[in-house]
């Protein structure tokens, strides 16, 4: 099996590269600079072969998928700082991204009659109420430009394809990239005080145990939409900052213990306005891997366990 992956500069595209090379597979990399621009961390990716591909250009989306000729598209690549996506100079660019250029890479899937992976996010639904968003909910409302720019995403490849996997996901973090656990980590050697917002609900994903999970996904036919965390319930990102800061302490960084860093709960209107709306409610109900076979990942708490360990901080 041929795998072409987009984003590969990125966190999740880096950990399925890694993910097919562990299990045999063909991966070749993209993305938009002229060689492989990830982290150097010594793993498959950084060797494995790599293609430029500007996914925003048709031809160029074409003639590089045409060469590779992949069996399957692991598309990772988006625009994802959802802040900046809000700028009126910016719009333009975050939907060629993310809207545009998955409708090139669709219509080339098609062409080509191979399966496609888009990963899109909880961001496509207006994030109220309390109950876990289902997967095959098509009651979209995104309350910013990236979510309505990921939902167009989605738009085009259910439009143009039959043999996709549409997976939502939320809360990310890698080792290849920047994130929300690194930024906690690194605010907290520096603060002896911190506020966290607690009235937004949802769980990480830790893209090391979602690459396996998409790579399981390839290997069946068993398309459509899916949502995709860890297990380990529902959190605010509250919860996540303190637990973040109790593993560290675990492992013997005193910076973060109770005695020299407060944390203190927030909620969205007290923690002030950012450019982006952003959704209260981030459940995403993951049942339907398990009806449709498929692992799910382990818990959240372990994910955190093992990327703490394998980063530098």
């Amino acid at each position: 099996m041929k795998v072409l992956v987009t984003g590969v500069g990125g966190q999740l595209g880096h950990d399925v590269m890694n993910e097919l090379a562990q299990r045999g597979y063909e991966g070749v990399g993209s993305d938009i600079k002229e060689e492989y621009s990830g982290i150097q961390d010594g793993t498959p990716v950084t060797t494995m072969p790599y293609v430029p591909m500007d996914i925003t250009d048709a031809a160029s989306v074409e003639k590089v998928m045409r060469e590779v000729n992949p069996d399957v598209m692991v598309h990772c690549a988006a625009w994802t700082a959802v802040d900046n996506a809000e700028d009126e100079d910016k719009q333009a660019i975050v939907h060629a991204i993310n809207a545009g250029g998955t409708e090139n890479i669709a219509k080339m899937c098609k062409e080509l009659n191979c399966k496609m992976v888009y990963i899109s996010t909880d961001y496509v639904f207006d994030g109220q109420g309390t109950e876990p968003w289902e997967p095959d909910c098509k009651d979209y409302a995104p309350l910013n430009v990236y979510g309505q720019t990921k939902l167009d995403g989605e738009l085009a490849v259910s439009g143009n394809l039959d043999k996709y996997f549409i997976v939502r996901i939320a809360w990310v973090f890698g080792k290849n990239g920047k994130n929300f656990i690194k930024t906690m980590l690194n605010v907290g050697k520096t603060h002896d005080k911190l506020t966290v917002v607690n009235d937004q609900i949802g769980t990480p994903t830790y893209t090391f145990d979602l690459a396996r999970l998409l790579v399981d996904m390839i290997e069946t036919e068993k398309y459509g939409y899916y949502h995709a965390t860890n297990e380990g319930g529902y959190i605010s990102w509250y919860d996540f900052t303190k637990e973040i800061f109790r593993q560290a302490v675990a492992m013997g960084h005193e910076e973060y213990s109770e005695d020299r860093l407060s944390v203190a709960p927030v909620t969205t209107e007290e923690y002030g306005v950012s450019k982006a709306a952003r959704p209260f409610n981030s459940r995403l109900d993951k049942s339907k891997l398990v009806e449709n076979g498929f692992k799910p990942l382990p818990t959240w708490q372990d994910a955190l366990s093992r990327y703490l360990k394998e980063i530098e901080f």
